[in-house]
C-alpha cells in the first residue's frame, strides 16, 4: 500500500482524508476523544506540508438524512483544539457549504465535512448509488488518504469507492494498525493470550474459530461468557444468553481441547437482580448462579485467575469488557484486565486493546494510552482482520493507483 510520501508534493493540492471520528457523545459533549487524537497526526502532517486538507467522517447511525443529534460540529471544535489550528466546518457533505469551504481553504487549511451518513449514498447497498456519492466526494479533491481504520471492513463510498477515483495512499493511523495486527497473526511472541468479552458471542464466533489455530490461551468474560457456561451445562439465571449458539460454543470447547488451546472461564460471577447500579449485588461461584439473577461482571477470584494466566504472556489481544463497566459496581473485572495488560506491557509484552468498548473502558477507568502497546481505533475491523477476512477498505488501497 502506498503511503502519503508516495503522493509527492502535496502543497496546494486538495487532499480528502477519510478519518474515523465516530466518538461517543453525551449531548454535544465528547466523552472520549481517543479517535480524534489518533486521527490528528495524519491530518497535521498533510497540513504542515501545505495541503488543503478535507476531512470526512461519520458519527453514529443516522438514517441517510441530516439529524442534529449526529452532527460533527462538536468534533470539528475538538479537532481544531487537538491540531492547534483552525478547522472550518461545512454543514453538508458535498453540497454548497462543502464546496464553498473547500474553495476558501488556504494552503495548510483544514475543513471537516458534515456527517457522511447524512447522505444515503455513503452506505448504499447498490454499487451505482455509492459510486454516485463517491464521485461527488472525489470532485472536491485531487488525492485521497484512507486513515479511518474503524471503517476499512466496510465497502462504503468514502472508504472503498472514492479510492478508485483518486490517487490514493494509506494514512499513518491505518498503516500502524495493520502493522500491529499483523504481528498478532504472523508468528506472535508466545505465550499469546486473547481476552474476549462484550455482550454477544455471535459477534466473535468467526474470530474465535480463527484464534483456535493461533492463540495459546483464550480468556472469556463479559456477557458472552454465559453462552460458554451454558454449553458446559451450568445454570446462568437471567444473564445474557444466546441459546442458538450453545452447540457452536460446545464445538469450540471440544476443538480447543483437541488442539491444546487453553480456554479460561470465570470461576465466580458478580450477580444482581436487575441491570442497575442500584441493584443489590453479590459474588457467587459460576456453578451457583441463581435462576432469578443475572451476571454483570466476573468476580474477584476470576480476576486473579485471569491475571495469573496473563502474567507470563509475551503477546495479548483484548476485545470486549468483562462486565457492565459503565456502572461502578460492575467495573472491577474490566479494571483488573486493564491492569494485567498494563503490567505485562511494562515487562515488554506486546499488548493490543481492540478498540470499541475496550478502548472506552480503559480511558474511563483512568488508564493512559501509554499503559498499553497499542489501542486500536477499530473494534469490528480489528476482529475481522484477525479472522483473516478480506477488508474492502484495505484491499482497494493495494490495487494500482489511478
Amino acid at each position: 500500500m502506498k503511503t502519503i510520501a508516495d503522493l509527492g508534493d502535496v502543497r496546494g493540492r486538495r487532499v480528502l482524508v477519510r478519518s474515523d471520528l465516530n466518538v461517543p457523545l453525551d449531548g454535544t459533549a465528547i466523552t472520549d476523544d481517543g479517535r480524534i487524537r489518533a486521527s490528528a497526526p495524519t491530518i497535521l502532517q498533510l497540513a504542515e506540508r501545505g495541503a488543503r486538507v478535507i476531512v470526512c467522517a461519520h458519527l453514529g447511525r443516522p438514517k441517510g438524512a441530516p439529524d442534529p443529534a449526529y452532527s460533527l460540529a462538536p468534533v470539528a471544535k475538538r479537532l481544531g483544539e487537538v491540531l492547534g489550528r483552525p478547522v472550518a466546518f461545512a454543514d453538508d457533505t458535498v453540497g454548497p457549504s462543502a464546496r464553498a469551504a473547500v474553495e476558501a481553504m488556504p494552503e495548510g487549511g483544514v475543513v471537516l465535512l458534515e456527517n457522511l451518513r447524512f447522505n444515503p449514498g455513503e452506505t448504499a447497498k447498490k454499487d451505482d448509488e455509492r459510486a454516485e456519492f463517491a464521485a461527488q466526494l472525489a470532485a472536491l479533491a485531487d488525492a485521497f488518504v484512507s486513515d479511518g481504520f474503524g471503517v476499512v471492513h466496510r465497502a462504503q463510498a468514502s472508504v472503498y469507492d472514492v479510492a478508485k477515483l483518486l490517487p490514493h495512499a494509506t494514512g499513518g493511523l491505518v498503516a500502524t494498525e495493520v502493522e500491529v495486527l499483523r504481528r498478532l497473526t504472523h508468528q506472535p511472541d508466545r505465550p499469546y493470550a486473547v481476552v474476549l468479552g462484550g455482550a454477544k458471542v455471535s459477534d466473535k464466533l468467526g474470530v474465535i474459530g480463527s484464534l483456535l489455530g493461533t492463540a495459546d490461551r483464550l480468556l472469556i468474560g463479559g456477557g458472552m461468557v454465559f453462552t460458554f457456561l451454558k454449553a458446559q451445562g451450568l445454570e446462568v439465571g437471567t444473564s445474557l444468553l444466546e441459546a442458538d449458539q450453545v452447540e457452536t460454543v460446545r464445538g469450540y470447547l471440544d476443538e480447543a481441547k483437541a488442539k491444546g488451546v487453553e480456554i479460561v472461564l470465570p470461576v465466580d460471577i458478580v450477580v444482581a437482580g436487575a441491570f442497575s447500579a442500584e441493584a443489590a449485588h453479590r459474588v457467587v461461584p459460576t456453578d451457583q448462579i441463581p435462576p432469578d439473577e443475572m451476571g454483570l461482571d466476573i468476580g474477584p477470584e476470576s480476576a486473579r485467575l485471569f491475571a495469573d494466566r496473563l502474567a507470563d504472556c509475551r503477546t495479548v489481544f483484548w476485545n470486549g469488557p468483562m462486565g457492565a463497566f459503565e456502572m461502578a459496581p460492575f467495573a472491577a473485572g474490566t479494571r483488573a484486565i486493564a491492569q494485567s495488560l498494563a503490567d505485562v506491557t511494562a515487562k515488554g509484552a506486546l499488548t493490543v486493546v481492540g478498540g470499541g468498548d475496550s478502548a472506552a473502558a480503559v480511558r474511563q477507568l483512568g488508564f493512559a494510552d501509554s499503559d498499553f502497546g497499542h489501542i486500536s481505533t477499530g473494534g469490528g475491523a480489528s476482529l475481522e482482520f484477525l479472522e483473516g477476512k478480506d477488508l474492502p477498505g484495505l484491499h482497494v488501497l493495494e490495487e494500482g493507483d489511478t
